[in-house]
């Protein structure tokens, strides 16, 4: 083969630059289109889940207030000094434990003396009675006049009311001498002790503490009139009457019984009130604590559900992104019910099977993109099992 050059070309060498130039253009545009093949990323991975039909209780969540079954303003029932403060503020207590004991001796002289009455009285009764069953028999043989037996009869009933007198006497006197140790009267957490030893303490009077109970302990709030008509349904059957409570900011939830609903509507307010039972067993639950009360009100046959993650919004509406059979993404706007655990009512806008991006709807940038779906499931890992419970997050005031 022989080489190109100037001897044996004879046309002109300026014919060459177009030659050149399109040969230069065609593999420049061969090369951008390798660079813009190897450029096109793959679908993105987003995670998808099918909507969930299935049944739904509804449940409402009220404002309550902690309250204790039993409250003793506890007062001496006689006067005296303090002699001893027998127990540890804010501490647990049991019926009949020792609080407060008021100084016994006077009492004690006292209950004494009414024993010494008694004694006395009845001394005298055998007198009155030996002297009547002698004046029967002197009466019989006509020793003396029936006037002087009514009289000896008489001296005998009086002596019998003296000993019954006496008796009450010294009861009085025993229960007071009683009454000088101060015990409290319902187990529970007693308060700050308002009266220290050496003070005098005025019968019926002088407060000295409080004692509240503690196990179980009351949880009442109240609800409008149309959820009071919606869950008598529920409520009127026989299955235990649950609810679950939120006391505080720490999230604990606590299951109670609902065991009291008013008779009346409040016409004030317009609200029914009622009333939960909780175990306190620990004491850790104090009377007059915020409360969140959650009652069932009603129920649904069938409810489409999803994941709470999956519904995003846009001012005041809300949507999801539904990925067809193509791997196309379309959103969709819904309207939302409450809220079942970890997931969300769905009331209108999705159909039962559709497929809807849990995670990965940062990756979506528009409508028809198509993405690589990772089928999962609907509810969260460790959500509750069984029938769904929705909840609503407003609370009735």
């Amino acid at each position: 083969m022989e080489r190109l050059t100037g001897k044996n070309f004879n046309g002109p060498v300026w014919a060459l630059g177009p030659a050149l130039v399109m040969m230069t253009v065609l593999l420049s545009g061969c090369e951008a289109q390798s660079d813009e093949a190897m450029a096109m990323p793959p679908p993105p991975e987003v995670d998808v889940a099918k909507v969930v039909e299935e049944p739904v209780t509804l449940w409402e969540s009220f404002t309550g207030r902690v309250e204790a079954p039993e409250t003793v303003d506890l007062r001496p029932r006689v006067s005296g000094y303090i002699h001893e403060v027998a127990f540890e503020e804010g501490e647990l207590v049991q019926a009949g434990d020792l609080l407060f004991q008021i100084d016994p001796r006077p009492y004690q002289a006292r209950a004494q003396a009414a024993r010494a009455d008694l004694a006395l009285a009845r001394s005298q009764l055998e007198l009155a009675r030996s002297e009547a069953g002698r004046a029967k028999t002197l009466l019989e043989s006509r020793a003396i006049s029936q006037e002087e037996y009514d009289q000896r009869n008489a001296a005998l009933m009086s002596a019998r009311a003296r000993v019954e007198a006496a008796q009450a006497a010294l009861d009085t006197a025993e229960l007071d001498l009683e009454y000088t140790r101060v015990t409290a009267p319902v187990s529970g957490r007693a308060g700050r002790a308002l009266v220290t030893r050496g003070n005098l303490a005025n019968a019926d009077q002088t407060l000295l503490t409080t004692v509240v109970s503690v196990d179980p302990v009351h949880v009442y709030f109240e609800a409008d009139e149309h959820t009071a008509f919606s869950s008598q349904q529920l409520l009127a059957n026989d299955q235990p009457r649950r609810v679950r409570i939120a006391l505080g900011d720490n999230g604990r939830q606590y299951r109670g019984l609902l065991d009291f609903v008013d008779n009346r509507l409040n016409p004030g307010t317009g609200t029914l009130q009622y009333r939960a039972v909780l175990g306190n067993p620990d004491g850790r639950i104090k009377p007059g604590q915020f409360a969140r009360v959650e009652m069932p009100v009603a129920e649904l046959d069938q409810a489409l559900l999803v994941n709470r993650k999956a519904v995003l919004t846009d001012q005041d509406r809300r949507y999801v992104y539904v990925v067809d059979e193509n791997n196309r993404v379309a959103p969709r706007q819904v309207t939302t019910g409450r809220q079942v655990d970890d997931l969300l009512v769905i009331r209108k806008g999705l159909n039962s099977g559709d497929r809807v991006i849990i995670n990965g709807v940062q990756k979506v940038f528009g409508a028809g993109m198509e993405v690589d779906p990772h089928l999962v499931a609907m509810s969260e890992p460790g959500a509750s099992q069984g029938p769904a419970v929705a909840v609503a997050r407003e609370s009735v005031q």
